[in-house]
Protein backbone atom coordinates (compact mmCIF):
# COMPACT_ATOMS: atom_id res chain seq x y z
CA UNK A 1 0.00 0.00 0.00
CA UNK A 2 1.12 3.58 -0.63
CA UNK A 3 1.81 5.69 2.40
CA UNK A 4 1.75 9.38 3.16
CA UNK A 5 2.65 11.89 5.90
CA UNK A 6 -0.01 10.46 8.21
CA UNK A 7 1.97 7.22 8.39
CA UNK A 8 4.81 8.93 10.28
CA UNK A 9 6.36 8.72 12.78
CA UNK A 10 7.31 5.06 12.52
CA UNK A 11 8.98 3.05 15.25
CA UNK A 12 12.31 1.54 14.19
CA UNK A 13 14.35 -0.82 16.38
CA UNK A 14 17.58 -2.82 16.26
CA UNK A 15 17.65 -5.40 19.03
CA UNK A 16 20.75 -7.37 19.93
CA UNK A 17 21.55 -9.73 22.75
CA UNK A 18 22.78 -6.87 24.96
CA UNK A 19 21.20 -3.61 23.79
CA UNK A 20 17.99 -2.50 22.11
CA UNK A 21 18.34 0.61 19.92
CA UNK A 22 15.17 2.56 19.12
CA UNK A 23 14.34 5.50 16.88
CA UNK A 24 11.38 7.34 15.42
CA UNK A 25 11.41 7.74 11.65
CA UNK A 26 9.75 11.13 11.25
CA UNK A 27 10.01 11.32 7.44
CA UNK A 28 11.43 8.94 4.82
CA UNK A 29 14.96 8.06 5.94
CA UNK A 30 14.98 10.60 8.79
CA UNK A 31 15.67 9.03 12.19
CA UNK A 32 15.06 10.96 15.39
CA UNK A 33 14.97 10.38 19.15
CA UNK A 34 17.51 7.55 19.01
CA UNK A 35 17.85 5.82 22.37
CA UNK A 36 19.67 2.71 23.59
CA UNK A 37 18.13 0.54 26.30
CA UNK A 38 19.83 -2.40 28.02
CA UNK A 39 17.86 -5.56 27.27
CA UNK A 40 18.59 -6.94 30.73
CA UNK A 41 16.68 -4.05 32.30
CA UNK A 42 13.34 -5.19 30.85
CA UNK A 43 11.55 -8.52 31.31
CA UNK A 44 9.97 -8.36 27.84
CA UNK A 45 10.55 -6.64 24.52
CA UNK A 46 7.06 -5.12 24.72
CA UNK A 47 7.95 -3.41 27.98
CA UNK A 48 11.14 -2.00 26.47
CA UNK A 49 9.14 -0.63 23.53
CA UNK A 50 6.52 0.92 25.80
CA UNK A 51 9.26 2.54 27.89
CA UNK A 52 10.90 4.01 24.80
CA UNK A 53 7.63 5.36 23.37
CA UNK A 54 6.71 6.89 26.72
CA UNK A 55 10.12 8.55 27.02
CA UNK A 56 9.81 9.81 23.45
CA UNK A 57 6.36 11.20 24.18
CA UNK A 58 4.91 9.33 21.22
CA UNK A 59 1.74 7.26 21.44
CA UNK A 60 0.46 7.58 17.87
CA UNK A 61 2.81 5.19 16.07
CA UNK A 62 1.00 2.93 13.58
CA UNK A 63 3.87 1.15 11.84
CA UNK A 64 7.01 -0.43 13.27
CA UNK A 65 9.98 -2.48 12.10
CA UNK A 66 12.39 -4.43 14.26
CA UNK A 67 15.70 -5.96 13.29
CA UNK A 68 16.51 -8.62 15.86
CA UNK A 69 19.56 -10.80 16.51
CA UNK A 70 17.70 -14.02 15.90
CA UNK A 71 16.25 -16.15 13.11
CA UNK A 72 12.70 -15.08 12.25
CA UNK A 73 10.97 -18.16 10.87
CA UNK A 74 7.37 -17.57 11.92
CA UNK A 75 5.21 -15.74 14.41
CA UNK A 76 7.06 -16.94 17.52
CA UNK A 77 10.47 -15.45 18.24
CA UNK A 78 12.78 -16.87 20.91
CA UNK A 79 16.04 -14.93 21.13
CA UNK A 80 19.26 -16.97 20.97
CA UNK A 81 21.44 -14.71 23.14
CA UNK A 82 18.77 -13.25 25.45
CA UNK A 83 15.66 -14.49 27.24
CA UNK A 84 13.06 -12.41 25.38
CA UNK A 85 10.44 -14.49 23.58
CA UNK A 86 7.22 -13.26 21.99
CA UNK A 87 4.53 -13.63 19.35
CA UNK A 88 4.86 -11.00 16.63
CA UNK A 89 1.10 -10.78 16.12
CA UNK A 90 0.28 -10.66 19.83
CA UNK A 91 2.86 -7.91 20.29
CA UNK A 92 1.41 -5.96 17.36
CA UNK A 93 -2.06 -6.14 18.87
CA UNK A 94 -0.86 -5.28 22.37
CA UNK A 95 0.91 -2.17 21.09
CA UNK A 96 -2.01 -1.13 18.86
CA UNK A 97 0.05 -1.19 15.66
CA UNK A 98 -1.22 -1.60 12.12
CA UNK A 99 2.11 -3.07 11.05
CA UNK A 100 4.88 -4.84 12.96
CA UNK A 101 7.63 -6.09 10.66
CA UNK A 102 10.28 -8.26 12.34
CA UNK A 103 13.41 -9.29 10.44
CA UNK A 104 16.86 -10.59 11.29
CA UNK A 105 19.17 -7.79 12.41
CA UNK A 106 21.83 -8.59 9.83
CA UNK A 107 19.20 -8.68 7.11
CA UNK A 108 18.40 -5.13 8.21
CA UNK A 109 22.09 -4.24 8.26
CA UNK A 110 22.53 -5.64 4.74
CA UNK A 111 19.68 -3.42 3.53
CA UNK A 112 21.51 -0.40 4.91
CA UNK A 113 24.66 -0.93 2.84
CA UNK A 114 23.58 1.06 -0.25
CA UNK A 115 22.64 3.98 2.02
CA UNK A 116 25.85 4.28 4.06
CA UNK A 117 27.96 7.37 3.28
CA UNK A 118 31.58 6.82 2.34
CA UNK A 119 32.92 8.63 5.40
CA UNK A 120 31.26 5.98 7.61
CA UNK A 121 33.23 3.17 5.94
CA UNK A 122 36.92 2.38 6.55
CA UNK A 123 38.50 0.42 3.72
CA UNK A 124 40.95 -2.35 4.60
CA UNK A 125 42.81 -3.43 1.48
CA UNK A 126 41.63 -4.76 -1.85
CA UNK A 127 40.92 -3.13 -5.20
CA UNK A 128 37.82 -1.41 -6.51
CA UNK A 129 34.39 -2.86 -5.78
CA UNK A 130 32.69 -4.37 -8.81
CA UNK A 131 29.40 -2.60 -9.50
CA UNK A 132 26.38 -4.88 -9.58
CA UNK A 133 28.15 -7.73 -7.76
CA UNK A 134 26.97 -9.30 -4.47
CA UNK A 135 28.02 -7.74 -1.17
CA UNK A 136 29.02 -9.85 1.84
CA UNK A 137 28.36 -8.83 5.43
CA UNK A 138 29.44 -10.19 8.79
CA UNK A 139 29.97 -8.75 12.22
CA UNK A 140 30.88 -9.82 15.73
CA UNK A 141 29.21 -8.49 18.86
CA UNK A 142 27.25 -10.43 21.44
CA UNK A 143 27.01 -13.04 18.66
CA UNK A 144 28.13 -13.34 15.03
CA UNK A 145 25.82 -12.02 12.33
CA UNK A 146 26.18 -13.03 8.69
CA UNK A 147 24.28 -11.82 5.64
CA UNK A 148 24.72 -10.49 2.13
CA UNK A 149 23.06 -8.29 -0.45
CA UNK A 150 22.47 -10.07 -3.75
CA UNK A 151 21.44 -8.20 -6.92
CA UNK A 152 18.40 -9.28 -8.91
CA UNK A 153 17.72 -8.63 -12.62
CA UNK A 154 15.89 -5.34 -12.92
CA UNK A 155 14.79 -5.24 -9.29
CA UNK A 156 15.85 -4.34 -5.79
CA UNK A 157 18.70 -6.41 -4.31
CA UNK A 158 17.76 -9.19 -1.90
CA UNK A 159 19.13 -9.19 1.65
CA UNK A 160 19.87 -12.70 2.87
CA UNK A 161 18.34 -13.98 6.09
CA UNK A 162 20.60 -16.76 7.32
CA UNK A 163 22.37 -18.00 10.42
CA UNK A 164 25.91 -18.33 9.11
CA UNK A 165 27.34 -17.49 12.52
CA UNK A 166 26.40 -20.98 13.65
CA UNK A 167 28.33 -22.75 10.90
CA UNK A 168 31.13 -24.91 12.28
CA UNK A 169 34.48 -23.35 13.09
CA UNK A 170 37.27 -24.98 11.07
CA UNK A 171 40.81 -24.46 12.44
CA UNK A 172 43.31 -22.96 9.99
CA UNK A 173 46.52 -24.20 11.64
CA UNK A 174 47.81 -26.21 14.58
CA UNK A 175 47.39 -23.34 17.03
CA UNK A 176 43.75 -22.89 16.11
CA UNK A 177 43.31 -26.66 16.33
CA UNK A 178 44.47 -26.50 19.96
CA UNK A 179 41.98 -23.67 20.62
CA UNK A 180 39.24 -25.73 18.95
CA UNK A 181 40.02 -28.65 21.27
CA UNK A 182 39.78 -26.35 24.30
CA UNK A 183 36.40 -25.08 23.12
CA UNK A 184 35.19 -28.54 22.10
CA UNK A 185 35.83 -29.87 25.62
CA UNK A 186 33.68 -27.09 27.05
CA UNK A 187 30.85 -26.80 24.52
CA UNK A 188 30.77 -29.82 22.23
CA UNK A 189 29.96 -28.24 18.85
CA UNK A 190 32.18 -25.24 18.14
CA UNK A 191 30.52 -22.70 15.86
CA UNK A 192 32.12 -19.66 14.29
CA UNK A 193 30.14 -17.60 16.80
CA UNK A 194 31.95 -19.38 19.65
CA UNK A 195 35.10 -17.66 18.38
CA UNK A 196 33.87 -14.50 16.70
CA UNK A 197 31.85 -12.72 19.38
CA UNK A 198 32.43 -11.00 22.71
CA UNK A 199 32.21 -14.32 24.56
CA UNK A 200 34.38 -15.81 21.80
CA UNK A 201 37.15 -13.29 22.37
CA UNK A 202 37.13 -14.18 26.06
CA UNK A 203 37.21 -17.88 25.14
CA UNK A 204 40.22 -17.37 22.87
CA UNK A 205 42.02 -15.46 25.64
CA UNK A 206 41.32 -18.24 28.15
CA UNK A 207 42.37 -20.95 25.69
CA UNK A 208 45.66 -19.22 24.91
CA UNK A 209 46.36 -18.74 28.61
CA UNK A 210 45.59 -22.39 29.27
CA UNK A 211 47.84 -23.53 26.41
CA UNK A 212 50.66 -21.37 27.79
CA UNK A 213 50.26 -22.99 31.20
CA UNK A 214 49.16 -19.72 32.78
CA UNK A 215 46.35 -18.94 35.18
CA UNK A 216 44.21 -16.09 33.92
CA UNK A 217 42.21 -13.38 35.56
CA UNK A 218 38.72 -12.90 34.14
CA UNK A 219 38.57 -10.07 31.62
CA UNK A 220 35.74 -8.63 29.58
CA UNK A 221 35.97 -8.54 25.80
CA UNK A 222 36.43 -4.76 26.03
CA UNK A 223 39.35 -5.19 28.44
CA UNK A 224 41.00 -7.78 26.21
CA UNK A 225 40.60 -5.48 23.19
CA UNK A 226 41.92 -2.41 24.97
CA UNK A 227 44.88 -4.16 26.64
CA UNK A 228 45.71 -6.06 23.47
CA UNK A 229 45.65 -3.03 21.17
CA UNK A 230 47.49 -0.95 23.76
CA UNK A 231 50.21 -3.57 24.17
CA UNK A 232 49.64 -3.83 27.93
CA UNK A 233 49.02 -7.58 27.90
CA UNK A 234 50.86 -10.04 25.69
CA UNK A 235 48.14 -12.69 25.94
CA UNK A 236 45.45 -10.13 25.11
CA UNK A 237 47.39 -9.06 22.01
CA UNK A 238 47.69 -12.70 20.98
CA UNK A 239 43.95 -13.12 21.52
CA UNK A 240 43.14 -10.08 19.35
CA UNK A 241 45.47 -11.31 16.62
CA UNK A 242 43.94 -14.78 16.74
CA UNK A 243 40.43 -13.30 16.67
CA UNK A 244 41.15 -11.10 13.66
CA UNK A 245 42.85 -13.95 11.81
CA UNK A 246 39.83 -16.22 12.33
CA UNK A 247 37.60 -13.34 11.18
CA UNK A 248 39.74 -13.12 8.04
CA UNK A 249 39.06 -16.78 7.31
CA UNK A 250 35.32 -16.34 7.90
CA UNK A 251 35.16 -13.24 5.71
CA UNK A 252 37.07 -14.94 2.90
CA UNK A 253 34.84 -18.01 3.05
CA UNK A 254 31.76 -15.80 2.82
CA UNK A 255 33.22 -13.78 -0.06
CA UNK A 256 33.95 -16.97 -2.01
CA UNK A 257 30.52 -18.43 -1.25
CA UNK A 258 28.62 -15.33 -2.41
CA UNK A 259 31.03 -14.22 -5.12
CA UNK A 260 31.11 -10.93 -3.23
CA UNK A 261 33.23 -8.92 -5.65
CA UNK A 262 31.19 -5.88 -4.67
CA UNK A 263 32.96 -5.88 -1.32
CA UNK A 264 32.90 -7.41 2.14
CA UNK A 265 31.43 -5.29 4.94
CA UNK A 266 32.22 -5.78 8.62
CA UNK A 267 29.76 -4.56 11.24
CA UNK A 268 29.14 -5.49 14.86
CA UNK A 269 30.49 -3.86 17.97
CA UNK A 270 33.96 -5.39 18.29
CA UNK A 271 35.97 -4.58 15.16
CA UNK A 272 35.19 -0.82 14.96
CA UNK A 273 36.54 -0.46 18.51
CA UNK A 274 39.90 -1.87 17.41
CA UNK A 275 40.46 1.34 15.45
CA UNK A 276 43.57 1.62 13.32
CA UNK A 277 44.96 -1.61 14.75
CA UNK A 278 42.54 -3.68 12.69
CA UNK A 279 44.30 -2.67 9.46
CA UNK A 280 47.62 -3.84 10.98
CA UNK A 281 46.17 -7.05 12.39
CA UNK A 282 46.46 -10.46 10.70
CA UNK A 283 42.96 -10.00 9.21
CA UNK A 284 43.86 -9.02 5.65
CA UNK A 285 46.72 -11.49 5.26
CA UNK A 286 44.45 -14.32 6.40
CA UNK A 287 41.62 -13.05 4.17
CA UNK A 288 43.86 -13.45 1.13
CA UNK A 289 45.45 -16.75 2.19
CA UNK A 290 43.35 -19.05 0.02
CA UNK A 291 45.85 -20.82 -2.22
CA UNK A 292 44.70 -20.76 -5.85
CA UNK A 293 42.08 -18.11 -5.05
CA UNK A 294 44.39 -15.69 -3.24
CA UNK A 295 44.44 -13.28 -6.21
CA UNK A 296 40.63 -13.42 -6.44
CA UNK A 297 40.33 -12.37 -2.80
CA UNK A 298 43.16 -9.81 -2.97
CA UNK A 299 41.02 -7.82 -5.42
CA UNK A 300 38.01 -7.64 -3.08
CA UNK A 301 37.80 -4.56 -0.83
CA UNK A 302 36.79 -4.91 2.81
CA UNK A 303 34.97 -2.09 4.59
CA UNK A 304 34.57 -1.63 8.33
CA UNK A 305 31.23 0.01 9.10
CA UNK A 306 31.65 2.88 11.54
CA UNK A 307 28.09 4.24 11.22
CA UNK A 308 26.50 4.63 14.65
CA UNK A 309 23.06 3.20 13.75
CA UNK A 310 23.27 1.36 10.40
CA UNK A 311 20.76 -1.41 11.18
CA UNK A 312 18.14 1.23 12.04
CA UNK A 313 18.58 2.63 8.53
CA UNK A 314 18.15 -0.84 7.06
CA UNK A 315 15.08 -1.65 9.16
CA UNK A 316 13.50 1.64 8.04
CA UNK A 317 14.20 0.72 4.41
CA UNK A 318 12.63 -2.71 4.93
CA UNK A 319 9.52 -1.16 6.44
CA UNK A 320 9.20 1.34 3.58
CA UNK A 321 9.44 -1.47 1.02
CA UNK A 322 6.90 -3.54 2.95
CA UNK A 323 4.38 -0.71 3.16
CA UNK A 324 4.84 0.42 -0.44
CA UNK A 325 5.02 -3.06 -1.94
Amino acid sequence: MLTGPADFPRLIADIGGTNARFALETAPGVLDRIEVLACADYPTMEMAIRTYLADAGEAAVRHAAIGIANPVTGDWVQMTNHHWAYSIEATRLALGLDTLLVINDFTALALSLPHLPGHELVRVGGGEALAGAPLALLGAGTGLGVSGLVPTPGGAPVALAGEGGHASFAPFDERELEIWRFARARFGHVSMERMLSGPGLKLIYEALSHLAGESWEPKTASQISAEGVGGECVRCREAIDTFTAILGTAAANLALTLGARGGVYIGGGIVPKLGDYFARSPFRARFEDKGRFSAYLAAIPVYVITSPWPALTGAAAALAAHLDG
